[in-house]
């Protein structure tokens, strides 16, 4: 065990020596390190969850266990390994637990430590780490910071472009870059690596499929489980629901498709957006959209997937509203009207409509123009909102309709 973890260490020593891009993020880390509570970082797989604790800790004296290590795992041993971190890091100050949810009621432990006053940084890939039964030993004793791969701001900052601050000169490059983005998306690994994006995505796809819900999961019928994510990445941004994804898909059961698409969401691969109603049993009763954490796994992974923009678009507006907050439980939802015409976004502050997104990556085109302002307008009115906006690409505009003022944004500036 003690080779383990001094192996481990001269890991953390190696990944603090390289050169990272600072996230840009709303945490103050020096705030979060002086609470009592837990830090608990989660997020997608390979988003760089592990660096940003990393880079918290960088000039403290921590300890660290990266529990995606099949060896520390079969070797486990509580006590014995609290014993062999006094020694390898001496009077430690942080500990950092780094995919601790790999570990068999790794919760109970966490709360033990804590119990102890032991100051934690925790990481982990899974949305539902802390709302299991056995999780519940942690309620009130965490601080979360959600990750998700790059936002088009981190990646202009990769590429040394300042977003909000572009020159005149810069525009040309500015837009390659916004396109780059919409069609690869925005993973840490592959934003330098262009050319990787599809072979990397794909095999982490996987990864995720069959490691972080198969074998997490005990699930049986893999196949079964990897044709419903092939067909929620060939689909997103589309409604779905759990009976016509069982006829579809000639699955046994619609339990069986209910609980293989939560086993996806769990990972942060895929994400469902409730239909807006305030009859919350009519809500539970409508189909969801789906949508998929990256653009990147659409480019790498979709079957038979058109160039569609739009759809692709519309993906890329879902991820910014949920890396600002925005949740598909409480806050984010789609709507329909009467008579059938949808907004893409509905975002809810406590009980009040905030503003309705239209989303339309080209609106050249009058009859476009018309179907997505028309549809927004009649929203508008069912929601009793005012607060108005179309992401476009790159147009930009005020469009007065009905007493309505519509703001028409292009997503650099959104």
């Amino acid at each position: 065990m003690k080779t383990i973890i001094l192996n481990q260490r001269r890991e953390r020593d190696e990944l603090m020596s390289r050169p990272y891009l600072k996230r840009r993020s709303g945490q103050d880390a020096d705030m979060l390190l002086s609470s009592h509570l837990i830090k608990l970082i989660t997020g997608p797989r390979r988003v760089g969850k592990s660096t940003q604790a990393l880079l918290m800790l960088r000039d403290k004296n921590f300890a660290y266990l990266n529990f995606d290590s099949q060896p520390l795992l079969d070797a486990w041993d509580a006590n014995l390994v609290m014993r062999l971190l006094d020694d390898v890091y001496p009077d430690y100050d942080y500990l950092l637990l780094d995919e601790v949810q790999n570990l068999d009621s790794w919760d109970l432990w966490v709360s033990e430590l804590y119990r102890m006053g032991k100051n934690l940084v925790i990481t982990g890939s899974n949305a539902k780490m802390l709302s299991s039964e056995m999780a519940t030993v942690l309620t009130g004793k965490y601080l979360q910071v959600e990750m998700l791969p790059f936002s088009l701001e981190e990646f202009f900052d990769w590429n040394s472009l300042t977003l909000h601050t572009l020159a005149p000169e810069e525009m040309t490059n500015a837009s390659v870059l916004a396109d780059d983005y919409l069609r690869n998306g925005g993973y840490p690994e592959v934003v330098a690596s262009r050319q990787l994006v599809r072979s990397y995505l794909e095999t982490l796809f996987d990864a995720i499929v069959w490691k972080d819900v198969a074998r997490r999961h005990r699930v049986r019928n893999v196949s079964d489980l990897n044709d419903l994510a092939m067909y929620l990445v060939s689909n997103c941004c589309n409604p779905v629901s759990a009976n016509e994804l069982t006829e579809e898909l000639g699955f046994s059961s619609v339990n069986t498709t209910k609980k293989f698409m939560d086993y996806l969401h769990e990972p942060y691969l895929f994400y469902y957006l409730p239909r807006y109603n305030n009859k919350l049993r009519l809500m539970k009763k409508a189909p969801r959209k789906v949508y998929v954490v990256d653009n990147g796994f659409v480019a790498a992974k979709a079957f038979a997937l058109s160039d569609n923009l739009g759809r692709l678009f519309e993906n890329q507006v879902f991820v910014e509203l949920v890396r600002r907050g925005f949740d598909t439980e409480r806050t984010l939802f789609y709507y329909r009207s009467r008579t059938d015409k949808e907004v893409d976004f509905v975002l809810r502050k406590g009980s009040h409509i905030e503003c309705l997104v239209q989303v339309c990556y080209d609106m050249t085109s009058a009859k476009t123009e018309k179907r997505e302002v028309d549809s927004l307008v009649e929203c508008a009115g069912e929601l009793t909102c005012g607060k108005l906006f179309i992401v476009t690409n790159d147009d930009e505009r005020v469009i007065e309709k009905d007493g309505y003022t519509i703001n028409v944004v292009p997503f650099m500036k959104f």
